[in-house]
């Protein structure tokens, strides 16, 4: 008896030992990354917030001036306009992206053996620089000489002046940004392989369509997918930049309607870099990340009715 009750707490300290080892291996094997998030993203956020509150130059040592930039946010008639621009922009691309992902997906699901070429064939658009594709914005959505303009021609379309009118510019950019859907449709596509087939078969054995089938069956199911495409564009939607700064505002492009494409992070970018508004930007910088966090809590919330995951079922 005596040996067993000095046994135990032997064998406790032998787990916590243990215990305290494998801790330590885990933090060994994660510092990289604790120090790259420390370094490059934890850090960089702090003194954003405090260069928030200052006025700084980049030359100049910061000056404290309290909320004084956060002010000024709300007085400056083109934070107006860019979030503006922005928000149409996003509306209109989100839904877009989406729809025509989940269509290049559907084809794909029914290639085949193909199936793998043309998968190659849609993601490969994505490696394509973003400087790339604001270049070739420019050259297939010109007015004069354009493709787009060229091809809308051949069947009797007068085309618009995609890049010199401000009602034409956004939806230049959104079809351009459809380039870029290759990463959604694999996505989806593996959302779709992964509905299981049985629950096909029971729906065609109760009489349903190809189209009552997708809508019933494969749709729900890949839900978390599309919500997961829809949240992801969302944020990048609202934080477009290098496509349209290099299309309308790169070595100095003064020639087209810049303000019609006067996004709010190339303002942000024009604020720090181009004036050394430091301070002004940082504050604008927090308020997208607010604005972010808003939309995305939107999201989340409306999901909860939209969104089905299978482990849920039964709760």
């Amino acid at each position: 008896m005596a040996t067993a009750t000095v046994a135990a707490p032997s064998r406790e300290k032998a787990r916590r030992r243990a215990a305290r080892r494998n801790t330590g291996s885990a933090l060994l094997f994660l510092s990289p990354w604790i120090i790259g998030f420390a370094v490059f993203t934890a850090w960089p956020l702090i003194y954003s917030a405090y260069l928030s509150l200052t006025d700084y130059d980049v030359i100049n040592d910061p000056s404290f001036v309290g909320f004084d930039n956060y002010v000024e946010l709300f007085e400056d008639p083109k934070i107006g306009l860019a979030l503006s621009n922005t928000f149409t922009f996003m509306v209109i691309q989100v839904p877009a992206y989406v729809v025509v992902s989940l269509l290049l997906a559907v084809l794909l699901n029914g290639a085949g053996r193909s199936s793998g070429f043309f998968r190659t064939m849609v993601f490969l658009p994505k490696m394509t620089p973003p400087v790339a594709v604001g270049i070739l914005f420019l050259l297939l959505f010109n007015g004069q000489n354009g493709l787009i303009n060229s091809g809308l021609e051949t069947v009797g379309i007068d085309g618009p002046a995609w890049t010199t009118d401000p009602a034409w510019v956004k939806p230049g950019l959104v079809l351009m940004s459809l380039w870029t859907v290759g990463s959604s449709v694999i996505i989806l596509l593996a959302a779709l392989q992964a509905v299981p087939e049985e629950l096909y078969e029971s729906a065609r054995i109760d009489g349903a369509g190809r189209w009552h089938r997708f809508w019933h069956v494969s749709l729900p199911l890949i839900s978390p997918a599309l919500f997961f495409i829809v949240v992801v564009n969302t944020i990048a939607g609202l934080q477009t930049f290098d496509e349209a700064y290099t299309a309308f505002f790169g070595a100095g492009n003064s020639t087209y309607s810049n303000d019609a494409a006067l996004f709010y992070v190339i303002y942000l970018f024009q604020q720090a870099f181009q004036f050394l508004h430091m301070g002004y930007a940082s504050a604008m910088a927090w308020l997208l990340f607010v604005l972010i966090m808003a939309v995305t809590a939107v999201q989340l919330i409306v999901s909860r009715r939209l969104v089905y995951y299978e482990g849920e079922a039964g709760r």
